[in-house]
């Protein structure tokens, strides 16, 4: 195969957070603290893992680092926007994400680091109380400009070759489409007419792409994955991802699941609750952000089990998502699901698991890696959504007309093979009948 042309990742790379919070800065420190020496960068597939080039024979398993032409660690600039006017360290200290002697050892660093003013408004984001740094009252456009000119701005002062924005945010209220996101055209009137409609997310992603920022959207939010936005994103040939980061009980839900559907087993019902207390927790304690986010959700299961294909199975599963907030939890969110499974001659089953995570720590790395991917994918001249990062959401975006695919298992052989692809080595069907033909 041959190889595609890919601009090499030269200069520096700057990521964009709007959000500025627990995720935003535990994925700063932990990058600052791996480039330093401190610590190892775990959880992170772009640093850690493997890819096989060719036969199982051939023990050919460099690192996914070093086979895609990634920027580097060390080349990497941090910021963003929040309503709150805390610098990276202040905000990290104030989610107790890390400990204090891990924050201090990249503590100057993380000083440096503050938010410009945040795009922000309590109709989409409630919960949220004493905001200091907020752009009050902008209409849309000017909302846009000055997010535009945030852009420019820290591209000339961080020095950055090239930008990416992941959004980091807090979730958004859950609100049907309009039609102001049908088209680019109806998208452009709104903004002009300040249509109520129009999400910040979506004036944050306008931005980034009319700037030739890529755009990854770590929050259940509509922002990207609108008719609009989608036609803006070909048309600056810019990539796009999204959305809402696979963490916490989704990630065990997409490990899980395929296992059950591969052994053919049936499931009655799944019940999951969460509890958490960050500022995550906070604002989906408000029924309508708490929609979104159960509207991500909710979806997974449908799409790894086909119960349309296998309705003895899986046609009549009773599925439950809570999330319920609890201050004391702080960020150590725990998961609790209680899944009804039967086998053989339909004799029920039980599987029960509990999992007491730090929704930031597994989130940080999924920054990271979508940091470097989308900037790889804008290096290769790519636009428009990137399917083949679905490994990193939790509703992965698609072209019109095609299912999310939520196997991670399929997820992770998309994005090897995506990546051989493009690097000119052959995909891996893991077919395996050449060790045995004659």
């Amino acid at each position: 195969m041959t190889a595609i042309d890919i601009a090499p990742a030269s200069g520096r790379l700057g990521v964009l957070t709007p959000g500025m919070g627990a995720v935003a800065t535990t994925f700063y420190a932990g990058v600052l603290a791996a480039r330093a020496g401190f610590a190892q960068p775990i959880g992170s597939l772009t640093q850690l893992g493997h890819i096989r080039l060719g036969k199982r024979t051939d023990d050919n398993n460099p690192l996914i680092r070093d086979f895609a032409p990634l920027a580097s660690l060390d080349q990497l600039a941090f910021g963003g926007w929040d309503p709150y006017s805390d610098d990276a360290y202040a905000a990290a200290m104030r989610a107790g994400v890390l400990r204090p002697e891990h924050l201090e050892a990249v503590g100057e660093e993380l000083r440096s680091i503050t938010p410009m003013p945040a795009v922000f408004s309590p109709k989409w984001v409630s919960r949220l109380d004493d905001t200091d740094n907020t752009l009050d009252g902008a209409s849309h456009l000017a909302a846009v400009e000055s997010l535009v000119e945030n852009i420019a701005e820290f591209r000339t002062r961080e020095q950055c070759d090239r930008l990416v924005m992941v959004w980091c945010g807090s979730t958004e209220a859950y609100h049907e489409l309009t039609d102001v996101h049908s088209s680019l055209e109806a998208f452009e009137k709104g903004l002009a007419a300040n249509d109520p409609n129009i999400a910040p997310s979506q004036l944050y992603a306008y931005a980034a792409l009319t700037s030739g920022v890529p755009f990854a959207n770590g929050a259940p939010n509509f922002t990207v994955d609108v008719p609009a936005i989608v036609e803006l994103a070909q048309r600056e040939s810019v990539p796009i991802a999204g959305k809402d980061f696979k963490t916490g009980q989704t990630l065990m839900k997409t490990i899980i699941a395929p296992g059950l559907k591969t052994r053919m087993l049936g499931i009655k019902g799944w019940y999951s609750t969460n509890i958490l207390g960050n500022r995550d927790g906070e604002v989906l304690d408000d029924p309508e952000n708490f929609r979104s986010k159960e509207v991500s959700k909710l979806g997974v299961l449908e799409q790894i089990l086909q119960p349309e294909l296998y309705p003895d199975l899986y046609e009549d599963l009773y599925h439950m998502v809570r999330i319920n907030y609890y201050p004391p939890r702080g960020d150590d969110k725990e998961g609790w699901d209680n899944i009804d499974i039967f086998g053989w001659l339909g004799y029920p089953m039980q599987i029960k698991i509990d999992f007491l995570c730090k929704d930031s720590i597994l989130a940080a790395p999924l920054v990271l890696d979508l940091t470097l991917l989308m900037d790889l994918a804008a290096r290769a001249g790519k636009k428009g959504v990137q399917e083949w990062l679905s490994f990193y959401f939790k509703s992965p975006q698609t072209a019109p007309g095609l299912y999310a695919e939520n196997d991670i298992f399929i997820q992770l052989t998309k994005l090897k093979n995506t990546l051989r692809h493009w690097m000119g080595e052959d995909m891996i069907t893991h077919l395996g009948s050449e060790y045995y033909d004659d």
